[in-house]
Protein backbone atom coordinates (compact mmCIF):
# COMPACT_ATOMS: atom_id res chain seq x y z
CA UNK A 1 0.00 0.00 0.00
CA UNK A 2 2.84 2.58 0.48
CA UNK A 3 4.05 1.98 -2.79
CA UNK A 4 1.05 3.00 -4.26
CA UNK A 5 0.77 6.02 -2.44
CA UNK A 6 4.23 6.89 -2.70
CA UNK A 7 3.77 6.35 -6.97
CA UNK A 8 0.68 8.82 -6.74
CA UNK A 9 2.64 11.73 -4.71
CA UNK A 10 5.41 10.73 -7.07
CA UNK A 11 2.77 11.29 -10.47
CA UNK A 12 1.24 13.94 -8.60
CA UNK A 13 4.40 16.28 -8.19
CA UNK A 14 5.68 16.17 -11.49
CA UNK A 15 1.62 16.56 -13.01
CA UNK A 16 1.44 19.69 -10.81
CA UNK A 17 4.82 20.94 -12.03
CA UNK A 18 3.43 20.39 -15.67
CA UNK A 19 0.57 21.88 -15.30
CA UNK A 20 1.87 24.70 -13.83
CA UNK A 21 4.17 25.42 -16.54
CA UNK A 22 1.66 24.62 -19.43
CA UNK A 23 -1.08 26.97 -17.55
CA UNK A 24 1.87 30.09 -17.25
CA UNK A 25 1.45 29.61 -13.32
CA UNK A 26 5.26 28.21 -12.76
CA UNK A 27 8.40 29.32 -14.65
CA UNK A 28 10.30 26.51 -15.45
CA UNK A 29 13.33 28.12 -14.38
CA UNK A 30 12.28 28.54 -10.93
CA UNK A 31 12.98 25.75 -8.05
CA UNK A 32 8.92 26.38 -7.60
CA UNK A 33 8.75 24.53 -10.89
CA UNK A 34 11.99 22.19 -10.62
CA UNK A 35 11.19 20.71 -6.82
CA UNK A 36 8.59 18.83 -7.59
CA UNK A 37 10.04 17.45 -10.51
CA UNK A 38 13.08 16.19 -9.25
CA UNK A 39 11.43 15.27 -5.91
CA UNK A 40 8.50 13.29 -7.76
CA UNK A 41 10.54 12.07 -10.45
CA UNK A 42 13.05 10.12 -7.62
CA UNK A 43 9.99 8.80 -5.94
CA UNK A 44 8.76 6.95 -9.42
CA UNK A 45 12.45 5.97 -9.83
CA UNK A 46 12.76 4.45 -6.79
CA UNK A 47 9.50 2.40 -7.25
CA UNK A 48 10.38 1.35 -10.53
CA UNK A 49 13.48 -0.14 -9.21
CA UNK A 50 11.67 -2.55 -7.38
CA UNK A 51 10.51 -4.74 -9.55
CA UNK A 52 13.02 -3.47 -12.00
CA UNK A 53 11.56 -1.97 -15.34
CA UNK A 54 14.39 -0.45 -17.47
CA UNK A 55 12.18 2.22 -19.79
CA UNK A 56 10.58 3.34 -16.43
CA UNK A 57 13.91 3.70 -14.32
CA UNK A 58 15.78 5.11 -17.38
CA UNK A 59 12.94 7.82 -17.38
CA UNK A 60 12.26 8.98 -14.27
CA UNK A 61 16.40 9.33 -13.10
CA UNK A 62 16.43 10.83 -16.18
CA UNK A 63 14.27 12.94 -15.28
CA UNK A 64 15.64 13.61 -11.69
CA UNK A 65 18.82 14.23 -12.78
CA UNK A 66 17.46 17.19 -15.50
CA UNK A 67 15.51 18.74 -13.12
CA UNK A 68 18.40 18.72 -10.75
CA UNK A 69 20.70 20.57 -12.86
CA UNK A 70 18.07 23.08 -13.60
CA UNK A 71 17.30 23.81 -9.73
CA UNK A 72 21.31 24.18 -9.32
CA UNK A 73 22.89 25.45 -12.49
CA UNK A 74 24.69 28.86 -12.79
CA UNK A 75 22.58 31.60 -13.24
CA UNK A 76 23.26 34.00 -16.08
CA UNK A 77 24.65 37.48 -14.68
CA UNK A 78 23.10 40.53 -16.39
Amino acid sequence: MWRQSASFVGAMLILVAYAGHQMDWMNPRRAAYNIPNAIGSAILGYIAFHPFQVGFVVLEVTWTFISLYALFRPQAQS
